[in-house]
This record gives structure tokens, C-alpha cells and sequence, in this order.
């Protein structure tokens, strides 16, 4: 055990907090437009095996990124501009940021759905609006 005067002059310091980003080249904004450099095939960590596009980007803002390319056919390819969001694929090893659909050169994914904003498409003209409970019971009235 130390000393009176030993643990006065070994005072500890206060630790000071670092500031983590999961997307640190996209400094603080929500997504960047970047230049696609090169659209490559990665294979995925070990209990999984498939082929997963992956997109490398040269951010506007200069530092490059491999994004994923998410859904199902794409029509991206070099020199399209694109928008990068963060998003990582768990199990590809150094992705950190996906692909916004339907926003530049890059298509929307066609036929979709559920979930249609993360893929860029519009509501479909049929599909009614939906309409919150109340203002259902004060329209009936």
C-alpha cells in the first residue's frame, strides 16, 4: 500500500472520453456523395458463404470507403455517382457503410414491397395512405 505522500503526488487523472463514430469518413453528417471507383464481389466470414457486391468509393471529401450494395441486381457501376451512408455488413470484414438506392446514378429495386424506403422506391399508386386511428374516428363522425 502506498504512502500518504506517495498517493498524493500519483493522483490518478481523470480519464478523458474519446469520441467513437462508427463512420468516422463521413465526419459528423448522415451520408456523403462519393464517385464509384470500382463494384467487386467480396465472400462473407466463416459460418456464412455467399457472394456479396461491395462498391469502392471515393468520397467526395477525398478518403475512400467499401460499401455494400444492398438488394438484389444492381446497376452500378464505375464512374457513377452514388450517396454512402453508414451501415455495416456484419459479416463482411471491413465494410462499414452501405449504399443509398434510387438517389443519383443508382436505381431503385424494382417490384419492392415492404421496406421500400431503404431500397429507394415510391409508393405504389394503389396503396391507400394510412390513416392514423383518431382522425379514422373523427372522419366517421
Amino acid at each position: 500500500m502506498s504512502t500518504v505522500s506517495q498517493s498524493s503526488r500519483n493522483r490518478t487523472k481523470k480519464i478523458k472520453k474519446v469520441n467513437f463514430h462508427r463512420t468516422p469518413r463521413l465526419r459528423n453528417c448522415p451520408a456523403a456523395k462519393g464517385l464509384v471507383v470500382r463494384v467487386c464481389i467480396m465472400n462473407p466470414k466463416k459460418p456464412n458463404s455467399a457472394m456479396r457486391h461491395v462498391a469502392k468509393v471515393k468520397l467526395y471529401r477525398k478518403p475512400r470507403v467499401t460499401a455494400r450494395i444492398p438488394g438484389q441486381g444492381f446497376g452500378v457501376s464505375k464512374f457513377n455517382r452514388v450517396l454512402v451512408r453508414g451501415g455495416r455488413a456484419n459479416d463482411l470484414p471491413g465494410v462499414g457503410y452501405s449504399l443509398v438506392r434510387g438517389v443519383y446514378d443508382f436505381s431503385p429495386l424494382m417490384g419492392k414491397k415492404k421496406s421500400r424506403s431503404f431500397y429507394g422506391v415510391s409508393r405504389p399508386d394503389d396503396k391507400k395512405f394510412y390513416i392514423r386511428k383518431k382522425i379514422r374516428k373523427k372522419m366517421s363522425k
